[in-house]
């Protein structure tokens, strides 16, 4: 069922980016199908009878789920063309993942109840910051291609199938209100992540942070979302600033968890907590 599940949702997340901007209800109706496939197919990764199975490929496949999702949500207010041809070709890849790169089980036997809690909204946080990260890198892209477009004054016969994607995107004021409001959410999620994972080390472990490169690299996260909060809320910053503070970031993030895990389960074949 799970292979099924992964190999169908792949295939529609294939067939979208082809289907024309015309037939755009039919785009976003199979877009939603496949988006539901996914979701069914992640359940199935993570869940066994009595324990959890995490991996860097179900975290980094539940990120890119929740990219789709905004692309879904936002498409509804403006047209959001351009990221169906940049997102839907990385779910296809990353819905099959888990297939290759299952992750380790982890016992919920002995752990407290808020362990499960814990993992579910560190993958909502890690996700929804992978898609601000995502976010501010199209936004660089956006705005090169603007300056190289203003200079060049390329016709649209000659565009590749990035520019026109490019093309199709929201006005960059736009785009960054769009970063915010993910940075905020993925940042509420974060700060419940280290609150609940603060309660499970003192339930289980007996101290309120284990010292670690996962617990300083995301604490390090942590402090550079909060003040890149601060500096838009306080002081009005935008721009190139804003876009390195939220890649600097989400690498903080990613070293914590996929890349530590893709190290660990990929190269040295070794399970993770």
């Amino acid at each position: 069922m799970l292979m099924n599940f992964s190999l169908a949702a792949a295939l529609l997340y294939v067939i979208c980016p082809f289907i024309p901007a015309s037939r755009h209800l039919l785009g976003l109706g199979l877009t939603a199908l496949a988006w539901c496939l996914h979701g069914l197919a992640l359940a199935l990764s993570v869940h066994e009878p009595g324990a959890l199975r995490i991996g860097f490929a179900v975290m980094w496949s539940s990120a890119i789920w929740i990219s789709v999702l905004v692309y879904l949500v936002e498409n509804r207010n403006f047209s959001l063309d351009g990221l169906r041809i940049l997102v839907l070709p990385q779910a296809a890849i990353t819905a099959v993942m888990p297939l290759f790169f299952p992750g380790s089980i982890i016992a919920l036997a002995y752990k407290p109840a808020m362990f499960p809690w814990h993992i579910g909204i560190a993958l909502l946080a890690y996700g929804t910051l992978t898609v601000a990260a995502f976010h501010a890198l199209v936004m660089y892209v956006q705005d090169f291609h603007l300056h190289r477009r203003r200079g060049a004054q390329r016709g649209a016969q000659t565009q590749s199938w990035l520019e026109k994607a490019l093309d199709r995107l929201p006005a960059l004021l736009k785009m960054e209100h769009i970063l915010f409001l993910l940075v905020s959410l993925g940042f509420v999620f974060l700060s419940l992540t280290v609150l609940s994972g603060v309660i499970f080390s003192e339930q289980f472990l007996g101290v309120a942070f284990k010292w670690d490169h996962k617990t300083i690299l995301s604490l390090l996260s942590w402090l550079l979302f909060a003040i890149l909060l601060i500096g838009r809320h306080w002081r009005g910053w935008r721009g190139k600033s804003v876009l390195r503070m939220t890649l600097f970031g989400f690498l903080s993030l990613l070293l914590a968890y996929v890349g530590s895990r893709f190290v660990l389960e990929v190269l040295l074949h070794r399970s993770v907590l």
